[in-house]
């Protein structure tokens, strides 16, 4: 069976030891040193100026769009935009924060929202604020979403959890935004088990995220931005500071371990990627040219980072079909979480019918399978054969 992911860490033995010795020797295993050097050095991979860590990629999701209300950059009742196909805990927090979740078809061939269907969704109502999902190491043209949203005043967010280092045009997905979200889940890209991160180049937001990442409280600031703080709002005791709460926040801190591994995995995510990347192009060269395949278009991507390769097929008897012959043979999932709009909690929770086509054919007829950078070359033969036809 070709598992969705086969090891916790990459360089798995070399990395338990090491964290073995990590944890013998550490004095403190609440959020510290270990934590903001991750957070200095993903900043530098990524290329953004600030990087606010914190437990999980769904808490990542939900600390942005608080630190959004907080800040005044979203009110209650905006309307937000969000691609049809994603993940639950990125619209979640859009419902759980009285703000009004407007889905944004996919296309078919790319699986991500376009300048197109952005402007067919501006035709019926306006946004606020546009949650992209970089779906699966794939994009449309995110160049001109970012240029579409700059016109019509359209904050840009992306949930960037399954792209990490796909690049577009020179540029890494997670950098067109004013603000981004990465999860280090352990079946995804880099894994610290449970972790996640939200990336900006506005430091003031990142302050506001560290304030909604502990409590609302000023204890893991810089010491600059914690007088800053307290100056404001007249808090000049010490004792009292320990216990002030300045705006709207959760227990999001990651512990010492989450950023021991973070700094430890970091390391080798270029090694991974471009395991991941070799084995999707040899994957996608067979399978999208396979007739029973919708095929997804990745020629104008630079480089594709994904953990898990997508298959649209062309009916939903076809796709059970293939899903019935790799039974014992490889661990599949649908696309992600599907459609959106036809799940439980959304229909529950909005009132809405809304029309989404290509989101609920790709629900339907679509599935994925595991991406990771131990694949050997008798599992990616195996996985051609299963899927196409040649």
């Amino acid at each position: 069976m070709i598992k969705l992911i086969k090891s916790t860490f990459y360089k798995e033995k070399e990395t338990k030891k090491a964290l073995v010795d990590f944890i013998s020797s550490a004095q403190i295993m609440s959020f510290s040193d270990q934590c903001i050097a991750f957070e200095k050095e993903f900043s530098v991979w990524q290329g953004r100026k600030e990087t606010v860590f914190v437990n999980s990629g769904s808490s990542a999701n939900l600390a942005v769009i608080q630190a959004l209300l907080n800040t005044g950059k979203l009110k209650k009742g905006d309307r937000v935009g969000f691609s049809a196909v994603t993940w639950s805990t990125n619209v979640m927090p859009l419902i759980q924060l009285g703000l009004e979740p407007v889905p944004v078809d996919v296309e078919l061939n790319t699986l991500n929202v376009s300048p197109k269907t952005l402007q067919a969704t501006l035709i019926k109502t306006d946004l606020k604020m546009l949650f992209l999902t970089n779906l699966l190491g794939f994009v449309d043209d995110i160049g001109g979403i970012a240029k579409l949203c700059s016109q019509e005043n359209i904050l840009l967010i992306e949930d960037n959890c399954e792209s990490l280092g796909t690049v577009y045009k020179g540029a890494k997905t997670g950098n067109f935004g004013y603000a981004s979200t990465f999860s280090f889940y352990v079946g995804h890209h880099m894994s610290t088990i449970e972790g996640g991160a939200v990336c900006t180049n506005d430091p003031e937001f990142a302050t506001q995220l560290k304030l909604v990442r502990a409590h609302g409280w000023d204890r893991n600031l810089a010491e600059k931005e914690q007088s800053e703080i307290r100056n404001k709002y007249k808090v000049n005791s010490t004792f009292y500071s320990r216990y002030t709460f300045y705006d709207l926040g959760y227990n999001f801190r990651p512990t010492e371990i989450n950023g021991f591994l973070g700094r430890n995995q970091l390391k080798y995510l270029d090694e991974i990627n471009s395991k991941r990347n070799s084995n999707f192009l040899q994957l996608a060269k067979a399978i999208y040219s396979n007739p029973d395949v919708i095929p997804v278009k990745y020629n104008h991507i630079d480089f594709i980072s994904n953990f898990a390769v997508p298959v649209i097929f062309k009916t939903q008897a076809i796709r059970d079909k293939y899903v019935k012959d790799c039974d014992g043979k490889v661990e599949i999932r649908p696309v992600v979480g599907g459609n959106m709009v036809d799940q439980p909690f959304f229909a529950k929770h909005t009132n809405k019918s809304t029309s989404t086509p290509n989101a609920r054919l790709i629900h339907e007829q679509g599935l994925y399978f595991g991406n990771n950078p131990e694949l050997t070359k008798a599992e990616v033969d195996l996985l051609i054969k299963l899927f196409s036809k040649n």
